[in-house]
């Protein structure tokens, strides 16, 4: 994590307050002569790296930085470490300091000074963990992008859940997110949709590779009842009325779906826009200008294998038709020119050839495609229940859809497991599992920590017992469970700021997940209310202060991740 010079901890978590002492113990030391001056423009001083231990003997922190600045200072590791410390020696947050191994700094910071993250959380509530290492960046994050000629499958449903975690997330990290789908509603597909829809209501065979699941005969009524004339069409003019219709209804069952699901988007963006404007002929201009574009065998080329592509691509064939690419590129270009920084794709399984061609493109118009454009795949996901992979939809005639799926396990099941993994790592979803009411179900053991702590608060206000920031006294905290709890509260932040860096959003389920345990383990442990006659003390109200510490920060890791935090299960 980043920290300037300053060695004052005022509105800091723990361990920004931390570095930031480091930080100044290093320029200190730089500025009495025991550094020298060189390492003033070390990024890694402004790069402080601060770990938890698992081991808790070790602190509460352990740092490297004194490997890191031993090589350019000439001194061993050890040595630098021991300047550091002497550097921090007296700070009144800090408890105790001890160099281990070759040079790394454990650090025990003062009671006092571990507990103030409650008062952080209580003062910030939802407002905790966000921060503004994204700020002034506008993100473009276009997810799920399906056809619409039928029900979202089991592959949207995976982008439907971390696309619009990961959307949560970066605004959290400080960015300005426009969620956006892409509708292909352009292409072959489109017609055989409509022919499929026309032979449904006609009772006919439908096309060998048209669309085939019982939703095209669903559709197909509903057409019908509201176009009877459609019948009567002949075969020129009613396939693109069907496809038409169909379009409308198919787009609209997406949007109701995604609505329930919790997933919504603030632009809903048609191919075919690209086509009707002039986004194509500028996307061709701004190419060319950049010295890319070249005229082969009749056709319009862009050279991208300029920038790592594996061939030259096609934008216009020889016969004046558009490709793929050309829309692929002129949308990307449109993105830009509507003022996004970043646009972040994410493509499934089956599109790993496009990285290196949409990166490619970008450089082609003069951007950094390490920075202007992101592209994450993600990997398959199967269901298992009843110990059988289910691969057969009710519906849609192939895989599983994103309405059956939360039909089975919930809204908040289905979004949860589809985000707490990796989205580069194939998945199993286990139906059994998510239906169970147990710890093993991931999204169950914590939303029942969530409402485990609301029910102790419950109790604590029927006891009479009065708890808050006011009420709060961290020095009594000394139980080591106390201390393990306070001092995953302050990874919060550090978790969130590394999800929205890395466009990893499971780090925010994984992160509430251990959170829980350390939750379960502190009240096995340490009691919160008085039993009996037993009079309530102060170490009684700051244990519940603690535990509604402890159920902000959960509650604000599910709203991340667009899951209900219960306050009763």
């Amino acid at each position: 994590m980043s920290a300037s010079g300053s060695s004052s901890s005022a509105g800091l978590a723990p361990h920004e307050a931390l570095a930031a002492a480091i930080v100044a113990s290093i320029r200190s030391a730089i500025a009495n002569g025991e550094l020298p001056t060189e390492l003033s423009n070390s990024p890694a001083i402004n790069n402080i790296v601060l770990e938890r231990p698992k081991n808790r003997e070790h602190g509460d922190y352990a740092t490297s930085i004194a490997l890191a600045l031993a090589k350019p200072t000439g001194k061993s590791p050890r040595s630098v470490a021991e300047i550091v410390q002497r550097g921090l020696e007296g700070n009144a947050e800090i408890e105790r300091i001890e160099i281990a191994g070759p040079g790394f700094i454990n650090i025990t910071l003062a009671k006092a000074s571990q507990g103030a993250v409650v008062h952080t959380i209580l003062n910030e509530k939802e407002k905790y963990g966000r921060s503004g290492i994204l700020s002034g960046t506008r993100v473009n994050l276009e997810f799920i992008s399906a056809n619409p000629t039928g029900p979202l499958h089991l592959g949207h449903t995976r982008w439907a859940a971390v696309g619009d975690a990961l959307a949560s997330v970066l605004a959290a990290g400080g960015a300005e997110v426009t969620r956006e789908f892409y509708i292909n509603d352009r292409g072959t597909q489109m017609d055989l949709f409509g022919a499929s829809l026309r032979a449904a209501a006609l009772g006919q065979a439908r096309p060998e590779d048209g669309y085939q699941g019982d939703y095209i005969n669903d559709l197909a009524k509903l057409i019908v009842a509201q176009h009877p004339d459609y019948l009567t069409l002949d075969e020129a003019q009613g396939i693109p009325a069907f496809r038409e219709a169909g379009y409308s209804l198919q787009l609209q069952q997406q949007k109701d779906v995604l609505n329930n699901f919790g997933t919504h988007f603030d632009i809903w963006f048609s191919e075919r826009s690209l086509h009707s404007g002039d986004a194509l002929s500028k996307a061709l201009h701004t190419l060319k200008s950049q010295g890319h574009v070249y005229e082969s065998e009749g056709a319009t080329w862009l050279r991208t294998t300029d920038f790592g592509d594996d061939k030259d691509r096609v934008l216009v064939k020889s016969g004046g038709e558009l490709t793929y690419f050309s829309s692929d590129t002129a949308y990307y270009l449109d993105k830009r020119a509507r003022g996004f920084d970043i646009c972040i794709y994410m493509l499934g399984a089956d599109h790993h050839g496009y990285v290196g061609r949409l990166k490619a493109t970008a450089a082609c118009a003069g951007d950094d495609p390490e920075y202007n454009i992101h592209v994450l795949i993600g990997q398959l996901v199967k269901i298992i229940e009843g110990g059988q992979e289910l691969k057969l939809s009710k519906r849609a005639g192939t895989i599983i859809t994103l309405e059956e799926l939360v039909e089975k396990v919930g809204v908040d099941a289905a979004r949860y497991t589809l985000i707490r993994y990796p989205v580069d790592t194939p998945m199993v979803l286990d139906i059994d599992l998510l239906k169970k009411r147990t710890n093993d179900n991931p999204v169950f053991y914590v939303q029942y920590a969530h409402a485990r702590i609301s029910a102790v608060l419950r109790n604590a206000v029927e006891l009479g017992l009065k708890y808050g920031s006011a009420l709060y006294k961290p020095e009594l905290l000394t139980h080591d469970r106390e201390r393990e709890l306070l001092g995953g509260l302050a990874e919060y932040p550090r978790v969130v700021s590394s999800a929205a860096e890395l466009r990893q959003p499971h780090r925010i389920a994984r992160y509430i997940e251990e959170l829980a345990t350390l939750y379960h383990g502190f009240y096995n442990d340490c009691r919160v209310l008085p039993m009996g006659d037993e009079p309530a003390s102060d170490i009684h109200s700051t244990r519940a202060t603690l535990c509604e510490a402890t159920r902000q920060v959960i509650h604000n890791g599910l709203t991340l991740l667009g899951v209900n935090a219960p306050e009763r299960m």
